[in-house]
């Protein structure tokens, strides 16, 4: 009898360690937003449309039809006064930029939005064990990564990753790898540095491919800088925690594939191309994301009210679930929507059911900024905190686009407190304006219903920038 109640007391001890053990290591895999940085570029290269005109007219390889155009679409993009560019253009080299040119545009970036987020956080370099780098079109030799880690000497046990080609989307794939990569480390606690940005100097187009154009439109400088752990001993001092992320990627689809392109045009000059199909791409790469999403997010009784709206429908109509909606709000308090440009922000809008005021963050982060490419999220992110909406408990749906064509989304939950302006702190109290619309559609001539200079209704600069 002592025999047996021995060994019961020792399988009660194992059983107890084991459940301990098995907690620590799903705490130990949790990952936490400890803080992030947006980057805010000097104000001596903002690109208002007065510069962008003289900038246009300065061009030696865009003819005056060319000119009128690009001026036209900016007019109506929903890119305010006070966006960003490199230093190229202001200097007659965006036709001819250098490699060095290139460099010193990310170097900036490095080293201003890093040395904030280290500062903020209390953390160094040789703190970090994972860095992922991500820059979709500029990836020279030895990699941005590397020249992160001899910037600000870091260890050399850090496991560093360079992303490329992922475009904007790529941000949530970064922050899935840097994930993944502090699990890997489980049960030990890992830090981990997020870098978003794109490298604009090498794409200004100099052809004459319209759909090539529309870039110089809508993509401006920015970047931004995330640090992420598993270490359940600085929940404390987090800022949020993932709580699912779901990627999807519609590349087998050859509209979806060929929406946002990188290639030459006919005479050889190299850019990047955007489809004038591209906002119901993005829909449909959502819709796909949604499905897998959805279940995982929303309360059973969204799903039961869902399926049954379905059902009555198919019996009254005997059709599909068209006309059917699903409340998000029931799953998300808040959407951090990529701005890719005001024609996909309405679609995403009009898919989701959402109002006005929730793809508001969305909207004022295009026209402050532009499209940042993978780092605009967090500068809609940062709209929201700097606007005081992020209360402890809220879920926040994050959801990018980018080339592929990807839809990646994820759910982050509010753990601490979130009151930081960051890079809106000098402007926030002036969002949202009175008018989005630009303030020279008049002097330059772009009215509503007036057509562009030989550009056919239903052109690419229609669905990208009509507002």
């Amino acid at each position: 009898m002592e025999l047996i109640a021995l060994l019961l007391v020792l399988l009660v001890a194992v059983a107890a360690y084991s459940a301990m053990a098995a907690a620590s290591r799903r705490r130990r895999s949790r990952c936490y937003l400890l803080d992030y940085v947006c980057y805010k570029p000097p104000d001596d290269r903002k690109y208002s449309t007065e510069t962008m005109r003289a900038v246009l007219d300065r061009s030696q390889r865009l003819d005056a039809p060319a000119r009128r155009f690009l001026l036209r679409v900016v007019l109506r993009s929903g890119l305010g006064e006070h966006t960003y560019v490199p230093r190229t253009f202001f200097t007659g080299r965006m036709d001819c930029p250098t490699h060095q040119d290139c460099l010193d545009e990310m170097d900036s970036f490095f080293h201003d939005a890093v040395a904030e987020l280290l500062a903020r956080t209390g953390l160094g370099p040789r703190d970090v064990d994972v860095l992922v780098v991500n820059v979709s079109t500029f990836h020279p030799a030895p990699s941005l990564a590397s020249r992160i880690v001899r910037a600000y000497g870091m260890r050399d046990d850090v496991a560093s990753y360079n992303l490329s080609g992922m475009g904007c989307a790529g941000v949530l794939v970064a922050v899935d790898l840097a994930r993944n990569a502090l699990r890997a480390r489980s049960p030990r606690p890992a830090l981990a540095l997020v870098i978003s940005a794109e490298c604009l100097a090498p794409h200004w187009y100099t052809g004459q491919d319209r759909s090539m154009m529309l870039s110089h439109c809508l993509f401006r400088c920015g970047g931004s800088a995330a640090l992420l752990t598993s270490d359940p001993a600085l929940r404390g001092s987090a800022k949020m925690e993932l709580r699912l992320m779901v990627r999807t990627t519609v590349a087998a689809d050859d509209d979806a594939h060929s929406a946002i392109v990188h290639r030459e045009d006919h005479e050889g000059r190299v850019g990047i191309s955007l489809s004038k199909s591209l906002p119901k791409v993005a829909v449909r790469a959502f819709t796909a994301n949604i499905k897998s999403l959805a279940p995982r997010i929303l309360p059973a009784t969204e799903l039961a009210r869902f399926a049954v709206a379905v059902a009555c429908r198919k019996l009254v109509r005997r059709g599909g679930a068209a006309g059917a909606t699903i409340n998000f709000k029931a799953g998300a308090d808040h959407f951090c929507l990529h701005p890719g440009g005001v024609a996909v922000i309405d679609a995403v809008k009009r898919s989701m059911g959402l109002e006005e005021r929730d793809v508001e963050p969305s909207r004022m982060m295009l026209h402050r900024w532009g499209n940042t490419s993978a780092s605009s999220v967090w500068y809609v992110l940062s709209y929201m905190e700097a606007k005081g909406r992020l209360k402890r408990g809220d879920r926040v749906l994050m959801v990018g686009f980018g080339s592929g064509f990807k839809c990646n989304s994820c759910v982050w939950e509010v753990t601490g407190d979130m009151a930081d302006k960051g890079a809106w702190a000098d402007c926030i109290d002036s969002y949202p304006p009175a008018s989005l619309a630009n303030p020279y559609m008049e002097k330059y001539g772009c009215t509503n219903g007036e057509q562009d200079d030989d550009a056919p209704a239903g052109s690419n600069a229609r669905a990208l920038g009509d507002a």
